[in-house]
């Protein structure tokens, strides 16, 4: 929760409420001489900025106080259906989240699992009453053929069972990429070739308040790009390149459509902060950096002067 907060955080309410950091109201840390403090707006609001969103290299974060929202009432859940429904799912995806109010996220997925018929998800959140969900999401049921449908009333403590995302450690590469949009044709080229040797081929529905200037708070600021392609595959000995070139594949035919940065919490082995902040933003981050660190203590995954 800490890793994902500060560097910026992209979850099921963020279209609701923005990146996780920008809910951030007071860090407790260690700095790079020893010493203990709280870093709040009014105490510190360079570091305050720097650790809302530009990752781990600034401090020792002990404890993180966060802003609460209220959640009454949660709907969604996973419908599933075979592989040859995919178009049709595609296209429910689209007019689905061309009118989503913010309180609602769509993920859709082609999925392969090993040893299993390829398929096609869409995972569902809404974040308000099961009526007003079910009404919003009437477009899914004129398609035929559903393996399952898990729809209804979730507790919010259950939210991250949507999905069906392993909780237990597996060697796994994992690629994301945000689209600048996504349309008729992106989608003929998303189910022009086999997802395998991939697990899944994931789009999230972005926008509502990640896009707003202030949504981002912090040096994690706003995403503009109104989607997130998403590309996991195995990473075993004699798997892990075909899952690297699928992957370098899938994005080069989406290439018209990629946007060139990605959210810092989902930089992969190999990628830099770079690609994940302005050049503004990380010359901030830099200087901040060697201001509060200067004999480079603490080292981030993807550290900001890397």
């Amino acid at each position: 929760m800490t890793g994902y907060t500060l560097g910026g955080g992209v979850g099921w309410f963020s279209r609701r409420h923005g990146l996780a950091s920008g809910s951030v109201r007071a860090v407790e840390i260690v700095d790079a001489d020893g010493e203990p403090g709280r870093v709040t707006a009014e105490s510190d609001p360079e570091l305050f900025w720097a650790l809302r969103g530009g990752g781990g290299d600034f401090a020792l974060v002990t404890a993180l106080e966060l802003g609460l929202y209220p959640a009454p009432s949660l709907y969604g859940g996973r419908v599933i259906w075979p592989e040859h429904r995919a178009r049709e799912v595609y296209e429910a995806f689209l007019e689905i989240t061309a009118e989503a109010p913010r309180e609602l996220s769509v993920w859709v997925n082609r999925l392969q699992p090993p040893g299993a018929p390829p398929m096609v998800t869409l995972d569902l959140a809404y974040l308000g009453e099961a009526g007003q969900g079910e009404s919003l999401l009437v477009r899914i049921d004129k398609i035929e053929g559903a393996i399952s449908d898990s729809r209804g009333v979730v507790p919010v403590a259950d939210l991250g069972a949507i999905a069906a995302e392993p909780t237990a450690p597996a060697p796994s590469i994992a690629r994301a990429e945000l689209l600048t949009g996504l349309d008729a044709d992106a989608v003929e080229l998303l189910l022009a070739k086999p997802v395998a040797p991939l697990v899944n081929v994931q789009i999230r529905h972005l926008g509502g308040a990640l896009a707003e200037p202030g949504g981002g708070a912090g040096a994690g600021g706003a995403v503009a790009e109104p989607y997130l392609l998403g590309l996991v595959g195995l990473g075993l000995p004699h798997t892990a390149d075909a899952t690297r070139a699928k992957q370098a594949e899938v994005v080069a035919d989406l290439e018209s459509y990629v946007a060139g940065r990605k959210p810092y919490t989902l930089l992969s082995p190999g990628e830099t902060a770079a690609e994940s902040f302005s050049g503004g933003t990380l010359a901030r981050l830099r200087e901040i950096k060697r201001a509060r660190d200067p004999h480079n203590v603490f080292r981030a995954n993807y550290p900001v002067l890397g």
